[in-house]
């Protein structure tokens, strides 16, 4: 095997396992509200959301192509010099690289962030780094990426709302459990869309990513179509993430933004099951994040006088705004440590040092995350009114937080005092 097959092979490999945690993070943007409402179980539901995302991945290839020509600018390479060749499939590994670290770290504080512009940004910094402005295909990026990441989730708010208004106006004569077990069975169709549509979104990203490293290593063309076993190897593998669950990000955007019931959950779903698919179809790299979230966050203002945890929504959009900046960062940084120890030994030397680095950085998160675990027993337990994340050990105590617990501590303390059948304190070695 050349060094070049050697690099493309950890390449698809990263690509697939960047597809992996795409799955497991979306999964909460189609289940969330059904699991949340108890119109699905929780296992029911992302086994039901990991078939359906494999088969929303044949629908069209679209997505992918526009992710695989509009994020870095081809015309700065030349695809016939095996060194420029390698340049960009470089560019493609350390891309991924700041893709799957946002990916995890928003994963592991429960932050329904988009997986999307996670990849877009790692692309773009790697590109940078590489080729300086000209590498990135800014025009593309702008009208495909840009612009829809800020009107989507707007526009899934608003017209969530009405739907909600709607819905709650037509039925208000309806006594509430019977609105609500009517709605649960309609909250299965519209999840179900929501599925088919991320499937239909997400996984042609990697496959556009997959077929970029294919260009770069020589073994396709660009005006090719997607080789067949891209498409079902992406397939498997995002339906593998979504059914392994995605817990922590599931329970905040059902239980930590906004206390959702069944006629809103159906409102939501099937606002962001037309939106999705609809621009699938016409080949725009929309974020099923961004417009899973605005739509929930509609269906809390749409609702006479349901609450929207807007600490928990401000913590969402603050993520989404650095996004790419973060995710393009990491992606710069890689490919400087893959070229910089390339420089010193061989460039499959420099990619597989990223590769630990980035094996290191997942292992990390996970241990961090089982710290406090989120699964499926207690993916539904009631949300801390304070906590603006699932974890709350990672967010910044307030003042007032600290000066509660020295309170409940000095009680704890007296009644100890206090209490006569308490054991005497057992002196510490030091």
């Amino acid at each position: 095997m050349t060094a070049t097959l050697l690099i493309l092979a950890i390449v698809v490999i990263t690509a697939l396992a960047f597809d992996f945690t795409n799955g497991f993070h979306d999964t909460a943007n189609a289940m969330a509200t059904s699991i949340a409402t108890g119109a699905l179980k929780p296992f029911t539901a992302v086994a039901i959301s990991a078939a359906l995302n494999l088969v929303g991945a044949f629908l069209s290839v679209n997505v992918a192509a526009t992710v695989a020509k509009g994020i870095v600018n081809l015309d700065s390479y030349n695809l016939s010099s095996a060194t420029d060749g390698e340049n960009l499939l470089i560019v493609v590994f350390t891309g991924l690289i700041g893709g799957i670290f946002w990916n995890l770290f928003t994963w592991l504080l429960g932050l329904p962030s988009s997986s999307s512009h996670a990849l877009f940004g790692g692309l773009i910094g790697a590109a940078f780094a590489a080729m300086g402005t000209g590498g990135v295909a800014w025009s593309s990026i702008m009208g495909k990426i840009i612009v829809p990441a800020l009107a989507s989730p707007v526009i899934a708010a608003l017209v969530s709302a009405t739907a909600t208004a709607l819905v709650y106006w037509v039925t208000n004569t309806i006594p509430d459990k019977t609105k609500n077990e009517h709605f649960r069975h309609g909250q299965i169709v519209t999840a179900c869309l929501v599925s088919l549509a991320h499937g239909a979104g997400d996984a042609q990203k990697t496959m556009g990513v997959i077929f970029l490293a294919l260009v770069a290593a020589g073994e396709a063309v660009s005006d090719q179509r997607i080789p067949t076993w891209v498409i079902v190897a992406c397939a498997v593998t995002i339906a593998a993430g979504t059914l392994s669950g995605g817990w922590r990000v599931i329970r905040t955007l059902g239980k930590g933004l906004v206390e959702i019931e069944s006629p809103q959950g159906m409102a939501a779903e099937a606002t962001s099951a037309a939106i999705i698919l609809t621009s699938a179809a016409g080949g725009m790299a929309l974020s099923t994040t961004h417009v899973s979230t605005g739509s929930i966050m509609g269906t809390g203002i749409g609702k006479k006088g349901a609450e929207v945890r807007w600490g928990v929504a401000m913590r969402m959009v603050s993520a989404w705004l650095i996004t790419i900046p973060c995710a393009a960062a990491v992606g710069f940084a890689s490919w400087w440590v893959a070229t910089g120890v390339s420089a010193a030994t061989t460039t499959t030397v420099g990619v597989i040092v990223d590769f630990i680095i980035l094996i290191a950085m997942a292992v990390i998160m996970v241990i961090r995350a089982r710290m406090n675990p989120v699964d499926a027993s207690n993916v539904n337990d009631e949300w801390d009114a304070d906590a603006e994340s699932v974890d709350s050990s990672l967010e910044p105590k307030t003042p007032a937080a600290v000066a509660n617990e020295g309170a409940v501590a000095t009680a704890a303390a007296a009644s100890t005092i206090n209490d006569p059948a308490s054991p005497a304190p057992q002196a510490k070695n030091l």
